[in-house]
């Protein structure tokens, strides 16, 4: 499992990926007769806590901006419930949607035709298909943040030994990004650890349990468990807690230190690192409003609430990760 204390800074050199950016506009709507925006989010899906505070910091802003907002994600992780989504957005003529995509592809097709439309597209969280958006908002650099959570795991096992990693789903572009990034981590700088399961949890908090329980069951060496999605480290943690293997099995991963506070205190988890998922609903408002107001980010810009953002002409990111650990997971409510 992963630890680490404080802020996270990378001291890796900083890289960007280079997109063909598709500069063809839809035509541009009427002149409206009221301010007011009507902005969509559409998460990966719904009622787990990292995005039910997104969701707080969207609605945060939506109402300091003047913003009309909808928030309307899938029950559970699947591509083709976003399809239908979107599509009934499309119908209701929203001004602007911002998606976190379950799948790079599948949601091309539908978010083009609203492109069509006229509504202006772009992603947040997790990506699309360049010229399916106008850009993406991503909330870390995936190559700091994906070498990050090996370190954290090496630090915390001795860097060596049997580990696993908990994935959301295996469609999901940052997810993906993330583990290529860790393995390459891994590869090149931990020979002595030895990854022996990659395996899904769809982000569902009881298959993630059900999945934890059976790694610990079938790999009887692990001596860690990364959780590269919210679900997966609490899921670990508690496995760890009820097989008595703190100790012997260290948690580190991607999560909110409100849903692992409990275990970093009573050690069936080390460190968990994570952005502020309100900020990132907060920034996604507000960038939206600006692109409906015809202007892009900026690198370097502050935005009031978030703070500064980088941006490279395709996408932002929003800042630095964090690290919780018991001694500081206490000034975080999130």
């Amino acid at each position: 499992m992963i630890t680490a204390c404080g802020n996270f800074h990378s001291t890796e050199n900083s890289y960007e990926v280079l997109y063909t950016y598709n500069t063809g506009q839809a035509e541009e709507k009427e002149s409206r007769t009221t301010n007011q925006y009507k902005i969509a989010l559409v998460p990966k899906l719904e009622n787990i806590g990292y995005f039910n505070a997104v969701e707080d910091g969207a609605r945060e802003a939506a109402e300091d901006l003047g913003i009309e907002l909808i928030y309307k994600g899938p029950a559970i992780g699947d591509s083709d419930s976003q399809v239908t989504i979107i599509k009934e957005l499309i119908e209701e003529e929203v001004d602007l949607i911002a998606v976190s995509a379950n799948d790079p592809n599948d949601l091309s097709s539908v978010l083009e035709d609203a492109q069509k439309e006229g509504i202006e597209v772009i992603t947040w969280d997790s990506d699309v298909l360049p010229e399916s958006r106008s850009f993406f908002i991503n909330m870390v650099e995936s190559e700091t943040l994906g070498r990050h959570l090996m370190d954290t795991l090496a630090w915390n096992v001795g860097e060596s030994g049997d580990f696993a990693i908990m994935i959301g789903s295996e469609t999901a572009p940052n997810i993906n990004e993330w583990l290529q990034w860790m393995k390459y981590q891994q590869i090149y700088h931990y020979p002595d650890l030895n990854l022996v399961d990659v395996v899904e949890t769809d982000d569902d908090p009881q298959k993630a349990y059900k999945t934890a329980t059976d790694l610990i069951e079938k790999h009887e060496e692990l001596r860690g468990i990364i959780g590269a999605s919210s679900v997966g480290p609490p899921a670990a943690a508690e496995a760890v807690l009820e097989a008595n293997k703190i100790g012997e099995i260290s948690v580190v991963g991607l999560s909110a230190p409100s849903l692992m506070r409990q275990y970093l205190k009573n050690d069936s988890a080390q460190m968990v690192t994570l952005w502020s998922p309100k900020k990132l609903g907060y920034l996604t408002v507000s960038l939206s409003k600006q692109l409906l107001n015809g202007k892009k980010p900026s690198n370097g810009q502050d935005i009031p609430n978030v703070g500064r953002i980088k941006w490279n002409g395709d996408t932002v990111i929003m800042g630095d990760p964090i690290d919780f650990t018991k001694e500081n997971v206490d000034f975080y409510d999130f």
